[in-house]
């Protein structure tokens, strides 16, 4: 995924320093040098690194720390900070209220999945309650239109546009107060791009907002478009009034840094990224957890929130006894591996583990990892109740394997494999026994009870060390826990 090298090599420089046995002035050079290094090479605009590395030498001031600071933790996060802020214009976006009508304009250059993305951005929108509407505004590109059409078909959204029509203002103007009689709350536009900066394409970009008074423009960019994304930027945010950045394309091998540079030059934040082709492989941008799995450090909310979307309300008291039994079988093995195939991407889920660097799965593996799991699931499909159901390991003898291989088509070696898989997720399970679970037997209230203590026996050793130890994880669980960034280990806190 893109960024995953930038992520990687922001990782290695941290280790790196961490594993110096003193902290000077020299190992905090080399770190930030090859932080420096890593950014440019992803094509973040030189400004902006060279401010961020001066700021950073004025935050860490190596001779006016006292002995007893953790300078490795002072460093970490004096670059956490300086990362958020390179990516925080420090104003949100507009949001979009329900049963009031926005309208929500989308402007770019051509090729950069500016349609896509409308009609991803409508889909995320329309999942939350909202009524969504397209307005196809594009009469540049042949095509346009049929494309437009075909995605809202395919996920159920009115549409308008015309194959007669070529004023493009016409059609925004037209399908914006159709939509609006339609008590659409969430009219969005779709407008033409240029294969370059055109001074047509940014006239006719003026009278459709002129048109249309957009609440939000919504500048889409393409992940790999690097060094230029800051002069474009700029030049869209020059002709109309860009509220807010949606970087596209974030799943292939492009760089990536440049698009991050084109928050500083229109001063808007990134609301949103496309991962992929699919219309759910669209993420909500927040700067603070980006940053921190770029780091390594993970982003445990995200997480929680996935898993929070995928385990319905009504399962979550079973799924919590469990838990605090401790006792793990076949058959919860079965759904959660049904819920982690709803969740996304393995590898983007993955990335929200404190520890686990992007790099630990080339692109590619996620594929192979999701093929596993569906193999696993087609061989517990051939076995009983009583096999399913069974925390007694014992019970699966040589015999009843041969028998499970056979109905699901497999080699006895992958029923094997299948078998350690299970004992290993059963160790892990095993030491969430004794979970204090709430009365309610809600995941928002298994918060409170959630410690370092238990969190430290679940996570994977080295995931452990990287970030710091016990008292990495302690100083992470309460930095997260003390804002609205935890939303509770298995569950949202207050939305």
């Amino acid at each position: 995924m893109v960024l995953a090298e930038l992520g990687g090599s922001i990782s290695r420089a941290l280790q790196q320093m961490s594993n110096a046995t003193i902290i000077d002035e020299k190992v905090l050079n080399e770190c930030l040098n090859e932080i420096t290094r890593a950014l440019l090479q992803s094509d973040v605009q030189f400004k902006l690194v060279r401010d961020m590395q001066t700021n950073i030498k004025k935050i860490v001031n190596l001779d006016d720390l006292a002995a007893g600071h953790n300078k490795r933790k002072i460093i970490q996060q004096a670059i956490f900070n300086e990362l958020c802020k390179m990516l925080d214009p420090g104003k949100p976006s507009f949001t979009p209220k329900k049963s009031k009508p926005s309208v929500v304009m989308f402007v770019g250059l051509q090729g950069s999945g500016k349609t896509t993305t409308c009609t991803k951005y409508a889909y995320y929108h329309q999942k939350k309650g909202w009524k969504p509407a397209l307005v196809c505004a594009d009469t540049f590109r042949a095509g346009a239109f049929d494309q437009l059409k075909q995605n809202a078909t395919k996920a159920k959204i009115p549409f308008y546009g015309s194959y007669m029509e070529s004023d493009p203002v016409k059609i925004a103007v037209e399908g914006v107060e159709r939509f609006k009689k339609e008590n659409c709350d969430l009219i969005i536009v779709d407008t033409s791009g240029r294969h370059k900066q055109e001074v047509a394409l940014f006239e006719e970009m003026r009278q459709v907002a002129e048109a249309t008074k957009p609440d939000l423009v919504i500048f889409v960019m393409d992940s790999s478009i690097g060094q230029a994304a800051f002069d474009q930027a700029q030049a869209f945010k020059q002709s109309v009034a860009v509220g807010a950045v949606i970087v596209t394309k974030m799943d292939g091998h492009a760089k990536g840094g440049g698009a991050l540079s084109a928050v500083a030059a229109t001063k808007s934040p990134i609301i949103f990224i496309g991962t992929g082709e699919h219309m759910d492989e669209f993420e909500v941008f927040d700067v603070k957890p980006f940053v921190s799995r770029l780091l390594g450090m993970g982003d445990l909310s995200g997480f929680m929130d996935k898993i929070q979307e995928v385990v319905p309300m009504d399962q979550q008291p079973e799924l919590l006894q469990k838990l605090q039994e401790g006792n793990f079988t076949m058959r919860i093995m079965y759904e959660q591996f049904q819920n982690i195939l709803k969740m996304g991407p393995i590898n983007q889920v993955f990335s929200m583990l404190p520890g686990f660097s992007s790099e630990l799965m080339p692109q590619g593996r996620e594929k192979e990892s999701q093929a596993k799991i569906k193999r696993y699931m087609t061989m517990m499909d051939s076995m009983t109740n009583e096999e399913l159901d069974s925390t007694n390991p014992k019970l699966m003898n040589e015999s009843r394997m041969m028998r499970i291989a056979r109905g699901a088509g497999r080699q006895m070696r992958e029923v094997l494999e299948m078998f350690e898989e299970y004992k290993r997720l059963a160790k892990i399970w095993s030491k969430m026994k004794g979970l204090k679970i709430p009365k309610k037997g809600d995941m928002s209230a298994l918060s409170r009870n959630m410690n370092a203590q238990h969190m430290s026996k679940v996570l994977p050793p080295q995931m452990l060390k990287q970030i710091g130890g016990m008292g990495g994880l302690q100083s992470l669980m309460k930095q997260m826990g003390s804002s609205k960034d935890m939303m509770g280990m298995f569950g949202g806190g207050d939305k």
